[in-house]
């Protein structure tokens, strides 16, 4: 077991009474048990997901009972065995073959997030200057309307692209509302992306309509758009009409961009009292496009269908998060970043979303906390970057804000360290439940997230999600608990993306995802399952470090390493060197340090014994260097495997994946990788 959690004597949060009895999860639980045949077992979280992968077709039509999925009129009645159908049960999906969900069901996506209508807060935005806008379930409503009307006057139809190159703003989240009440399929881009970076993913999926602003906050600054949307439009001809919000500048110059409009010029001719009608399409009908990192060539363009989209959210929503119409959720997400999707969807359980555009510290100002207290914020979630980032700030909330509402803190897009966990629960809140959840862009959901029945443990994320079969596998096909080893998922489940864009014979979809082990999705990630039946998360499989032959997956060092308060961040890679033995890999650690701070070999020592005490001597890093800067992905991730190739001399395939692409250099020719 993990050094993290083997001496861990209790847990740090555990449900009272009180959430036991208000759970959703418990409310579950009761209408399985209330099925009979062998479900009287189904008591706690555990029986409850030993009893959903070994009965997928039930446990899915007992999560679309239980969320009220709204179907089309005409839908026959739910039948177990039309729930899963087709002989093939993991590769990718086939109009035959399968596996496909919920055959004969219709419904459309946009109809289910807005299935309330009422005075209610749905929308709350923020930016770095505060509130902004509130939007309640009934302007909500209206405004996808006047959208919806807009877009079907031009002609937008069931399988049309539109697209959004947008920052986090309420017109955002309408227009997509407002395209996919059509059956059109959205898909985004955030606007620090530069204009190569767009255009390798909308240039791919050849959009009709592009929803754009005119510029953007960041760290005080506005962030201008308008040429890189000139750009985009030049470089896509089949974009016929460029819908511009005046975000900061309310007469900004659209000179130079082919069919261009003002937001309110496109929803001129729209009545405010529109009639909103839905198209009612197959359960597997495209909803989103989203793409992978891209650091390793064109970024894969992964359609999701609609259903399967709904029923994974609505269920990690409701069962994992726990969340209700009483509940206001916060995601510091651009909306090229699937936690954008995740957090929408949380408006089909009537919860309020609550938007922020900009940067999470403005000059030392803990904005995000401000805004949690402010708007009673009852579900915060973040990255475990940013988590670490306030612990380095000194952020103390439980000492300046009132967070007296929330109830729940969760967690995504890399590892969150044991440390971040003493954070949140010393400086933070101490009955607050810490869910680390983890997943990915290609299933759009989670494999491993909360659990509001349960409790809490140092470095481990609560549990395996419901209905997904996920084990860890060791180089031969195992299945391995309390080892580390690769994190697969051995059944079929309803987010897997109904296909690749332009790969009509699925060969870009099983290579990236069913090569290593026949009919097993192997998601690429270095996972351990716990003795408490929660998981690990280690970092990429295809990051992980072989010093002598040992697999170590890179969060392991990262988790020590970034305690040290000199260390604002690092990263590490693997070198190829050649040794008397013969060839072999040994660990280079980079380090961003504190303003002042210069690395010497007193610091590297700490380091390295900091590392050696808390893991093993393989994980210690046989060369520290120090950088000013460190390249990371347009959603916030460090790029190992692009600081691995610059290193080896090798060149980095899609450097305008990169927020930072400039910090490359920093690596390049480096004298201190010569020896």
């Amino acid at each position: 077991m993990s050094a993290s959690t083997s001496a861990q004597a209790a847990p740090l949060w555990t449900p009272t009474p009180a959430d036991l009895e208000r759970a959703n999860l418990t409310r579950f639980i009761a209408q399985v048990r209330a099925l009979g045949e062998g479900t009287e077992s189904v008591a706690d979280f555990a029986s409850l997901y030993d009893w959903s992968i070994r009965n997928p077709e039930r446990f899915w039509s007992e999560v679309r009972r239980f969320s009220g999925i709204v179907a089309g009129p005409s839908d026959p009645a739910i039948a177990c065995e039309r729930v899963l159908v087709g002989r093939n049960r993991v590769a990718p999906p086939d109009p035959e073959l399968g596996p496909r969900w919920f055959v004969g069901t219709t419904l459309n996506f946009a109809e289910n997030l807005l299935r309330y209508d009422d005075d209610r807060e749905a929308i709350v935005a923020w930016n770095e200057h505060g509130p902004r806008r509130r939007l309640t379930f009934r302007e909500l409503r209206s405004e996808v309307a006047r959208v919806a009307s807009a877009l079907r006057r031009m002609g937008i139809k069931p399988g049309d692209r539109v697209t959004g190159f947008m920052p986090n703003l309420p017109e955002t989240v309408i227009a997509m509302l407002g395209a996919t009440s059509l059956g059109a399929i959205w898909s985004s881009c955030s606007p620090d992306f530069g204009a190569a970076g767009v255009l390798d993913r909308f240039g791919q999926i050849q959009p009709r309509v592009l929803f754009c602003a005119e510029s953007y906050l960041y760290a005080g600054r506005e962030i201008d758009c308008l040429d890189r949307i000139r750009e985009i439009t030049r470089q896509i001809p089949e974009i016929e009409r460029v819908i511009v919000v005046p975000y900061l500048n309310e007469l900004p110059d659209l000179s130079g961009i082919r069919g261009a409009m003002t937001w309110d010029e496109f929803m001129g001719d729209a009545p405010a009292a529109q009639e909103l009608t839905f198209a009612h399409l197959p359960f597997d009908h495209p909803l989103y496009i989203m793409y992978s990192s891209g650091t390793t060539g064109l970024p894969k363009c992964m359609v999701h269908g609609a259903g399967g989209t709904l029923i994974q959210h609505l269920k990690e929503l409701a069962l994992h998060t726990d969340l209700t119409r009483a509940d206001r959720v916060f995601y510091f997400t651009t909306c090229g970043w699937m936690m954008w999707n995740w957090l929408v969807s949380c408006l089909s359980l009537g919860s309020t979303i609550v938007l922020y555009d900009g940067a999470p510290l403005v000059r030392h100002r803990p904005i995000l906390w401000d805004m949690a207290a402010e708007e009673r914020l009852t579900v915060f979630g973040t990255s475990a970057k940013w988590l670490a980032l306030a612990e380095k700030e000194g952020l103390r909330p439980i000492e300046t804000h009132d967070l007296g509402a929330l109830r729940t803190i969760l967690s995504t897009g890399s590892p969150l360290a044991p440390h971040s966990f003493d954070y949140v629960y010393t400086h933070v809140k101490r009955d607050v439940r810490l869910s680390s959840i983890s997943g990915g862009t290609d299933i759009i959901s989670c494999f491993a997230g909360g659990n509001p029945i349960g409790p809490v443990w140092r470095g481990e994320l609560q549990g395996l999600a419901l209905g997904m079969r996920v084990e860890v596998f060791d180089e031969n096909g195992k299945s391995l608990v309390e080892a580390p080893g690769e994190l697969v998922c051995t059944a079929p489940f309803p987010s897997m993306p109904v296909a690749f864009w332009n790969d009509p014979e699925g060969a870009k979809y099983r290579a990236a995802y069913f090569e290593k082990y026949p009919n097993v999705w192997r998601h690429g990630d270095w996972a351990q399952i716990t003795a408490h039946g929660g998981m690990i998360i280690y970092g990429r499989s295809d990051a992980t470090l072989n010093p002598g032959g040992v697999r170590i997956g890179t969060a392991e060092i990262y988790r020590q390493v970034e305690q040290l308060p000199e260390i604002v961040e690092s990263i590490v890679i693997g070198q190829d060197v050649s040794t008397a033995g013969g060839e072999d890999v040994r660990i280079v650690l980079f380090v961003r340090l504190a303003p002042g701070v210069e690395l010497d070999d007193a610091l590297r020592e700490r380091i390295r014994a900091q590392v050696r005490a808390n893991t093993s001597p393989h994980h210690v890093p046989k060369k520290i260097i120090q950088v000013t800067d460190i390249p990371r992905t347009i959603s916030g991730k460090i790029t190992e495997l692009a600081v691995r190739d610059v290193i080896h001399g090798r060149p980095v395939k899609n450097v305008d994946a990169l927020a930072n692409p400039q910090a490359l250099e920093l690596f390049r020719n480096l004298p201190a990788l010569r020896d």
